[in-house]
Formats: structure tokens, sequence, C-alpha cells
């Protein structure tokens, strides 16, 4: 697929028919996420990549509501959660070259960890479409009823790293799930393309204010 009409088709596709993946085009979409730029090469990331239905069973309790408001997300036969890795930059950035030795993240104009992160997801959706499918980035969030309580969230990820054993200084920035997209697909609500903000909004060139 030429890449300007991977651009044009991408979409966030919540709605996933039953059909499985080959391991080829699982591998291809992981791989793409290695190209991902990273601030001084630190890659600091890693991937969680769930395709057996088990693992996938363990998973979809960790997004309820994403789960309660489109079911057929259930069908994706990937899951990829994205994992940002800190202590990667931190330790890359006080090596000789670049002299942070006191690793302080003060330093950092913005979590280059989580930035470079979504990158990579980024790269991984777009390889999605390019092979003809449909992918979804979504949040792990505990239920609706549960976000006011304070410290839920860090609760709810916690519990996501027990159940599958990441490492407490890796931290997950959401989830991707990959899959055909469903036969009966509605077309793309029309009112998005008048949301779609315009070059004219967002653009400024040479000084703010100039179009």
């Amino acid at each position: 697929m030429e890449f300007s009409e991977v651009i044009r088709r991408r979409r966030m596709v919540r709605r996933f028919a039953d059909r499985p993946l080959g391991s080829e085009t699982v591998d291809r979409i992981l791989a793409s996420a290695l190209r991902a730029p990273s601030a001084g090469f630190a890659q600091g990331w890693a991937f969680l990549a769930l395709t057996e239905p088990e693992d996938l069973d363990r998973f979809w309790p960790f997004v309820p509501n994403q789960v309660r408001h489109t079911p057929d997300l259930r069908n994706a036969p990937l899951v990829v959660i994205p994992l940002a890795h800190k202590a990667a930059y931190l330790e890359r950035y006080a090596e000789p070259d670049k002299r942070w030795e006191d690793r302080a993240e003060s330093r950092w104009p913005a979590p280059y960890w989580h930035i470079d992160t979504g990158m990579a997801a980024l790269m991984m959706l777009l390889t999605a479409v390019d092979e003809g499918l449909g992918a979804f980035f979504f949040w792990i969030m505990p239920p609706v009823s549960e976000l006011e309580v304070d410290g839920a969230v860090q609760v709810h990820l916690a519990a996501l790293r027990a159940e599958f054993g990441i490492p407490d200084d890796f931290t997950p920035i959401g989830a991707i799930a990959v899959g055909h997209r469903a036969t009966d697909l509605e077309p793309q609500d029309p009112r998005l393309s008048h949301r779609r903000r315009s070059m004219a909004d967002v653009v400024h060139r040479g000084g703010w204010g100039r179009h």
C-alpha cells in the first residue's frame, strides 16, 4: 500500500472479526515498532504481545469500559501493551557522551520515555493498516465507577503488572488491539470530517498566529 494511502486509511477500529492472524503478520507488526525514533537511541521500551486465547482472556478484565462499549473488541487476535522504561533514558544520558551523571529527571523538558513509546505504538498502528488490518489504541483503566477513588489507576496497573509479570519500572501507556475489521463495520462517522482541524487551525508559520 502506498504510504499516503496508509495515512489516509488510518482510523481507530474497535470492532473485529473472529479471524486469526498469521504469525508472520504478527511479527511484522511488532518488528515495525523497533524502527521508531528514540532519544539518544535509548530504545526505552518493551512490548507485551498477547496472542494465545488464554492470555487474551486474562487481559480483557483489565479494560472493562472498552469491552462493555464494544464487545467485538474481544475478537482481536493480537493485543500489544507498549511499556515505557524511564530508567533506560536516565542511564543512557548519564553516559560519557551525554554527561547527565546525576540522572535528574528534571533535566528532561518532556517525558521522552512516554513520547518514544507512543511513536513505537504509532508504527504498529500504521503497519496494521499496511497489512490490510484494523487497529485500536486504548487506555488501560479500572471501571468508571472506581475512577474517582484516589490511586485507583495505579492499583489497577499494579494488578496488571502482577498478572503478566511486568517489572515495576516498566509503565504501560495503553494497549493496541489488532485484527481483521468486522465485516459489518460501520463507515466512519462523517461528523468526524467536520471536526478534523485544518492546517490553518494548527500550523503557525514562522510565529504564533501566522498561518
